[in-house]
């Protein structure tokens, strides 16, 4: 079954409506808790263009070590980690392989063309993930008039796929396909820590074929901003000269460097809270009739509402109306994404606000 590319309706500010009690409406939602941001108040800073802001160093040596990688570059957000990651790799005429519904294509203003030159193939496969046979169709003959295909992006966690989990054979196995026909390997970490805590792999083990890999902290990290792109040493270098090109140093990026680290300190682990408030939820509106429900693997939950008469949006707007805000990324299909910010305890009204909606 082909996905639509998700197509975010963000909640509105309107004054007529209440306030948003239970916010479902995605993980980039959170807001930095007190102590976090306590801890970017006692940042060391320094000019990051000289190296000489020790919060940021730290930040990075640390996440190349998770990451099993010789580098890092801190960048303000996820989709600038992937658009540098493609400049580097990629050079005007390219073609990047990605499933899709990756990011890349539906969701970053068509940066890979604007910005690199290169075309996007949308792989097809369930839940966002494709295997080495649908790489094998999509291969070119290397003649003089066709495209290079020179890099390969997965998603993990797919996020249009429901928040799947790629397994680890799978990953591996496409990884190597894309390496063995000359492709450069890349991967959108953006919930890349959901995958590490759901599956019990290393984020290391996990991203071991991948050339180039990103973490965002402002998900379900709950950082106000900031994503660390890591890879080799050459990589990192040539990725800190688009980094230039498109903005430069962050200078005293100390401050939002501490949140980060904090939140590796203390908001990975607790990621189970969210899976299993996303599962909680899952179960509940499942209970609702002609509501279709994916099983979540991770902190989100997508369902269909096509059977019910209302469509993605009227019911978005209804729910909204009682206090929760949920994202339509489809006709039909909404999600609903559990966080730091929400609790076991919102999850039953949550369902019953969905569901009498669905009633009236």
């Amino acid at each position: 079954m082909i996905q639509a590319p998700l197509v975010y309706a963000p909640p509105r500010l309107d004054r007529s409506l209440p306030p948003i009690r239970i916010n479902l409406f995605s993980d980039t939602q959170t807001r930095p808790s007190p102590a976090m941001k306590d801890a970017m108040m006692r940042a060391e800073v320094g000019d990051e263009q000289n190296g000489d802001d020790p919060t940021i160093e730290a930040l990075c040596d640390r996440m190349a070590a998770l990451m099993g990688k010789e580098a890092a570059v801190f960048l303000p957000t996820g989709t600038m980690c992937n658009q540098i990651a493609i400049l580097t790799h990629c050079r005007p005429g390219d073609e990047i392989l990605a499933h899709e519904s990756a990011h890349i294509i539906a969701n970053e203003g068509g940066g890979p063309g604007a910005l690199a030159g290169a075309v996007v193939w949308g792989l097809r496969g369930a839940r966002g993930m494709f295997d080495s046979q649908a790489i094998g169709a999509a291969l070119r003959e290397r003649r003089r008039n066709s495209p290079p295909q020179t890099l390969l992006a997965v998603e993990q966690t797919s996020n249009a796929g429901g928040g799947s989990v790629w397994p680890l054979s799978l990953l591996n196995d496409v990884l190597g396909t894309a390496h063995a026909e000359g492709m450069k390997t890349h991967m959108d970490g953006a919930r890349l820590m959901n995958a590490v805590v759901a599956s019990g792999v290393p984020a290391a083990q996990m991203v071991d074929g991948c050339d180039s890999v990103w973490l965002d902290f402002t998900k379900g990290l709950g950082a106000p901003l900031g994503a660390v792109l890591c890879g080799s040493a050459a990589f990192i270098d040539e990725a800190w000269r688009w980094k230039q090109r498109l903005g430069g140093s962050l200078r005293q990026g100390g401050v939002c460097a501490a949140a980060c680290l904090y939140a590796l300190d203390h908001n990975v682990d607790r990621l189970a809270e969210d899976h299993a408030n996303a599962k909680a939820l899952a179960e509940g509106l499942a209970a609702i009739p002609r509501l279709a429900v994916e099983t979540p693997e991770t902190n989100l939950v997508f369902f269909d509402t096509r059977g019910t008469g209302q469509t993605a949006t009227e019911l978005a707007a209804s729910v909204r109306r009682e206090g929760l805000s949920v994202s339509v990324v489809g006709a039909y299909r909404v999600r609903a994404c559990t966080h730091l910010d929400v609790t076991a305890a919102d999850m039953a009204p949550a369902v019953e606000i969905i569901a009498a909606a669905l009633r009236s």
